[in-house]
């Protein structure tokens, strides 16, 4: 589901190119959940960002089902986004003049793959999933930052993504919301089928899944690790 081969990211600075992600070859079967593992500045947020097709890495492919997504076009990455792709970042990234529902009816407005008449039904069920059902009129500057973090998961999994790229989701939370997070986010994406690509500094949540995908340290030249461990 997911083939990354030779994927480096390489940026010009004052010194010279400096390489901040080196990825050989990695490949992630539909529905496994993976934790993404690695010190700070190893290139994790960068990774993700290439999958999602929202940076362009230096070398390499990045295949999502069967989809050359560095091949794509500008024009083709919102739609690729849309159909195959949910992202659950650290900060929320929630619409902040938009209640719980509505940032999630407009996921589905733009992805154009839920039909309009079965939307809102599928929002309230996945906010009902999310034990959000009593939030659904609420804007995120009224909820706790676990509240939030829910909604954001319901928004990343409303159009039936074959993967989930989740980016330190727990990083805001306490430990105790940061575990739920983490069970809630794997539970939805098990009963989904779609696949969890996690990014994680904590050993606990990526003992926890089971499946690990570590980066070394990434100031060039480190060879970092790309196999399923």
């Amino acid at each position: 589901m997911l083939s990354l081969r030779e994927v480096t990211k390489t940026y010009e600075t004052p010194d010279g190119p400096m390489t901040v992600l080196t990825v050989d070859e990695f490949d992630m079967e539909a529905g496994q959940a993976v934790a993404l593992i690695g010190p700070s500045g190893s290139g994790k947020s960068t990774l993700l960002n290439i999958i999602a097709g929202i940076s362009r890495p230096t070398t390499g492919n990045v295949t999502v089902k069967g989809i050359d997504v560095t091949g794509l076009r500008e024009s083709q990455l919102d739609r690729y986004r849309a159909e195959h792709i949910g992202y659950v970042f650290q900060n929320f990234n929630l619409l902040q003049g938009y209640s719980a529902l509505e940032n999630l009816m407009l996921a589905m407005q733009f992805g154009g793959v839920v039909p309009k008449a079965e939307r809102k039904r599928k929002a309230l069920r996945l906010l009902e999933q999310v034990n959000l059902g009593h939030r659904v009129n609420h804007v995120p500057s009224r909820m706790s930052n676990g509240e939030q973090q829910r909604v954001a998961i319901a928004r990343a999994l409303i159009n039936a993504p074959a993967l989930v790229l989740a980016d330190e989701p727990t990083a805001s939370l306490d430990p105790e919301n940061g575990k739920l997070i983490v069970s809630m986010l794997t539970d939805l994406c098990q009963s989904s089928g779609a696949g969890l690509l996690l990014c994680t500094h904590d050993m606990t949540i990526a003992e926890s899944l089971g499946k690990r995908m570590t980066l070394g340290k990434s100031q060039t030249p480190v060879r970092q690790e790309g196999a399923v461990s």
